[in-house]
């Protein structure tokens, strides 16, 4: 809890203006909710959506947090699923990829290597049709892991939602089992 709770912090994704007692019991109460969840959708036989933790290799340590998640957003905007114009584009729901890593880790293939292997396991055991994963324009890391997994980059065309930015799109046909560039580094 404590090591999710310094990552929220660390990456800005805490409230700010809340205090730490507040941000610490948010956290809290997202895992409680989180593990709730994994036994309820397991349960179900649905897709298991949240986030799994990343821990560096015989280290056990805490590097960060990636998975499964749910996406609803105006996806017509972009180019590749119609590029309609913000008042005509509908929302639909997608598949996400999610990855945070600890600043003290980044630049070390952490994330590239965490998300590949839930892209290995969406496609390979959950037979997915496709995953999206989402950023802000100016984040070039995320962008950069969103390109070494094999996602063709799309841009929202328009300023509206102001939100809704760069996705990276990956088909499970295009992807068929393909290496990370950490796994192609490594040989």
């Amino acid at each position: 809890m404590e090591a999710c709770h310094r990552l929220y912090l660390d990456i800005k994704w805490a409230d700010m203006e809340a205090s730490d007692s507040e941000n610490r019991d948010r956290r809290r109460n997202w895992l409680e909710w989180t593990v709730r969840n994994y036994e309820e959708l397991a349960r179900l036989k649905q897709p298991p959506y949240g986030e799994r933790v990343i821990e560096l290799k015989n280290q056990q340590e805490f590097a960060g947090l990636v998975g499964l998640v749910p996406l609803l957003k105006p996806f017509a905007q972009l180019a590749c699923f119609g590029g309609l114009s913000p008042e005509l584009a509908t929302y639909s729901a997608e598949v996400g990829l999610f990855w945070a890593v600890m600043p003290a880790l980044q630049r070390r293939g952490i994330a590239t290597e965490a998300a590949g292997a839930v892209v290995k396991y969406a496609f390979g055991t959950l037979k997915l049709e496709r995953i999206l994963a989402g950023t802000e324009y100016d984040n070039a890391a995320s962008i950069a892991v969103m390109r070494r997994l094999g996602m063709r980059i799309e841009r929202n065309p328009h300023s509206v939602p102001e939100w809704f930015q760069i996705h990276g799109v990956l088909e499970g046909s295009s992807w068929s089992g393909r290496r990370s560039h950490n796994d192609e580094a490594k040989q």
